[in-house]
Order: C-alpha cells, then structure tokens, then sequence
C-alpha cells in the first residue's frame, strides 16, 4: 500500500489514526489483516512528532505481530501532511 497520508491539516495523532484506519481497509479488501503485516515505512514531516505518532502506532499494532518498520524524516507531498505510511502485507487470514 503505497502512500497512505491522513487529514491534511490535522494533527499528527489524527493523521496517524486516519493512515492507520485506511490501512485497516485496504488490507481487508486484500484478504488480509493487521497480523500479516510485513514491513512498514513512516515518513515524518519533522522527527519531533515521533512520540505521537508511535503512542497511536503501538496502540494499533497487534501484540507479537510488530512488523519490520523504519521511520524517517521528509518532506512531503504537502506542508499539510505530517504523516506518511507505505506498508507491505501478507494477503490471507
């Protein structure tokens, strides 16, 4: 799933709900959930907004199914965007 980005404008907490609802969705209409999940990337606007990002992320990942996941700092297609996810999954149940 390529490029996920939330509200523009919101908050990085609501921009990380909003990517991790959509998904959410994706992933369901690919046959698959949460716990296939891969390897995920997150792009920052600024790295400052990690420890918001990340109490929204730990809530939604799954207990022992964290996949790999790497997060930077760049800037995005828009001032409005905070955040950004591009996520690899298994497809199946």
């Amino acid at each position: 799933m390529a490029g996920q980005v939330g509200t523009p404008g919101a908050s990085v907490a609501q921009q990380t709900r909003d990517c991790l609802d959509r998904i959410d969705a994706l992933l369901h209409e690919a046959g698959s959930d949460r716990t296939r999940l891969l390897q995920v990337t997150i792009w920052l606007a600024d790295m400052a907004d990690f420890d918001e990002m990340n109490a929204v992320w730990d809530a939604w990942v799954p207990k022992g199914h964290a996949p790999a996941r790497a997060c930077g700092e760049a800037r995005l297609a828009t001032p409005d965007y905070r955040v950004e996810f591009i996520v690899t999954a298994a497809k199946g149940l």
